[in-house]
Parts: structure tokens; sequence; C-alpha cells
């Protein structure tokens, strides 16, 4: 895949385990407090277990969405439950609406609302009304996926959206989610400063070594990226995006590469209050190998990130999952 040129060598210096980052003082969260909101947060990236969730009902063809039920949508989160009790999505609207709702009820302990379009005010609408209804589970909302990767807003804007929806609920932490090099950028210095927690997307597989390197490179990559990302901002830092796809198998791309590449991941990145990853993503989604990127030309791969495949079935990954944490059953039955 193209990427920008500073991207492919900060990438490469990252892969050999050379930090390109000049020094300079990290950027703190925007509330830099402990407030009550910030460590529920940190709690839950310190004990919780991540996945990145779009309901297996959705589709998006050619820009037009047609909505996930609720019917599937319960089906999908409780199997989801049996590995995983914090969730991340992407879209607060298009079916979204009822996943607070349905993820309370199941017991999930956590809950990134993602917003895909921050300056839609029904959908934003729709985003803090979840978080005012559910402030237990409701850990903090993303405005925006990858939008200034692909050029669907600027910094600027997107800093003043994160200061408007702060407005509306002081206490609830925000951010966005973009691609590591995005943030590394001295332009995004104004939007670190708005951030209350960073999400960041880091994707061995599109680093042009990925194929040939083993998967203890390919995941000391994402622990060089976080360490460097500590070292311009000092919120709490989720990785939002990282995993291999299970197809297809002419790219490399395979179930045990995938959960060969989660199981060195949770050795060398241990979650804690000041970073941890979300597994990428839930379920694989067929209409995503048509859908538009910030990167031109077909991506056959974006169909198959999965855990599960579209009709939910299991693949060796979740099978190699360990149990969840103690303290998470314990909850559960209570």
């Amino acid at each position: 895949m193209h990427r920008p040129l500073v991207f492919l060598l900060s990438s490469c210096a990252l892969a050999c385990g050379v930090n390109p980052v000049s020094a300079m003082a990290p950027v703190c969260a925007h509330d830099a407090a402990a407030t009550p909101a910030l460590e529920q947060l940190r709690a839950r990236l310190a004990h919780g277990r991540f996945v990145a969730y779009e309901p297996t009902s959705l589709r998006v063809t050619d820009g037009h969405f047609s909505d996930a039920d609720p019917e599937g949508i319960r089906a999908d989160l409780r199997l989801l439950r049996q590995h995983f009790d914090a969730l991340v999505t992407y879209d607060a609207v298009h079916g979204a609406q009822v996943i607070p709702a349905i993820a309370a009820s199941l017991k999930f302990r956590g809950l990134i609302i993602g917003v895909w379009n921050p300056l839609d005010p029904a959908e934003l609408d729709a985003a803090l009304s979840a978080a005012r209804a559910f402030p237990q589970l409701v850990l903090g909302l993303s405005l925006g996926n990858e939008m200034l990767f692909s050029h669907r807003i600027d910094t600027a804007r997107l800093a003043g959206a994160l200061v408007a929806v702060r407005a509306q609920l002081p206490h609830l932490p925000l951010s966005t989610t973009e691609p590591f090099h995005i943030y590394e950028a001295a332009s995004a210095q104004s939007l670190l400063g708005q951030l209350d927690f960073m999400l960041v997307n880091v994707h061995p597989v599109f680093q042009p070594w990925f194929r040939a390197a083993t998967d203890a490179t390919a995941t000391q990559f994402v622990v060089n990226v976080a360490d460097q990302l500590a070292q311009i901002y000092c919120g709490p830092i989720l990785i939002k995006e990282t995993g291999v796809p299970t197809a297809p198998a002419a790219a490399g791309f395979s179930e045990s590469r995938q959960a060969s590449f989660y199981n060195e991941l949770r050795a060398r990145l241990a979650p804690s209050p000041a970073r941890a990853f979300a597994y990428f993503v839930a379920f694989d989604a067929p209409w995503r190998a048509q859908d538009a990127t910030g990167v031109p030309g077909p991506h056959p791969e974006e169909a198959y990130w999965g855990l599960y495949d579209a009709h939910r079935k299991r693949k060796l990954a979740v099978d190699q999952l360990p149990p969840l944490a103690q303290d998470s059953r314990k909850q559960d039955k209570d």
C-alpha cells in the first residue's frame, strides 16, 4: 500500500528499534487531572479486553448504509461477551444506537463510541445521549476514524469539533483515531492538546517489510510505536487497530499467522492504565473489500480482519485467547 515517505522512513526505523522522533516535551491530555471519568477509562485499559466492533448485519455500498438490526447486534455481542468485556465502535447511528443498551444488558464493562462523522449533529446527539444514559459503561467518544488521513477534515476543524463536544459534556473523555504517523506530524501538536486519550491505528501488515518479517518483529514494531507516541503524548493510549487479516493466502495472510501475531503481542504489550490494545476486528465484513479507503486501489484483505468470520464462526485466534481477567468474571456473577 502507498504511504507517505515520512511514514515509511519512521516505520523502518521503528522496526529496527530506532526512535526517529526528535526530543520534545510530550503534549499532555486536555485535562491532566485525574477525573473520575478518565480514571474509569484507565482502569478499563488495565483490566479489560477491548475488541473493535462493527455489526455483522451492517452493509455499506457506494457510501450508502443498510442499517444493522437489533437482533443481529444482540447475537454478535452475546458471542463476543464470552471473550471480551470492552468494545470500540465506529458509528453511532445506522442501527448502532442500540449497542449501548444491549452491551449494558450483557454486562460489558466498557464502550468507546465511535462517531464516524463528528460534523453530523444527529450522530453526535446519538453518541452524547448514549453517554448520558450509560455513564458506567461509556468510557469516551472517538470523533472520527482516519479523517485526517483520508482528507475528510483538517486539523483545525477536527480540534474545533472536540472543543464543541466537550462544551456539551465536559467530563466525557474525548479522542479521535488516526494512523500513528499522523500524530507524529508537527501539525498535529494542537490536536494532541485536545485529546483526553489517544486512539491510534498501527498496522505492521502495511509496511514493506511485513511479509518477510517474523511475528516477533511485527509485534515489536507495534510496541515501539507505542513507546514513541508516549514521548509526544502523555495521556492514555489505546491501539485501536492492529492485527493480521486471515486472507488472501497469496498475500501471506492466514488464521495461523493472525493467532501467532496476537500471541506475540499479548506477551510484549501487557495492558496498563497508560497503554493497551484492542483486537481488530470482531467480524469479517465482505463489503469492506469494495469500500473506499484512504489509500487508492483494491484491498481484498479488508474483508478478512475478523476474529470471527461473517457468519460468526470463530477463528484460531479466538481459540487461543486466555480467559478474561478474574475481576471481570467476578463482576458478572455479582
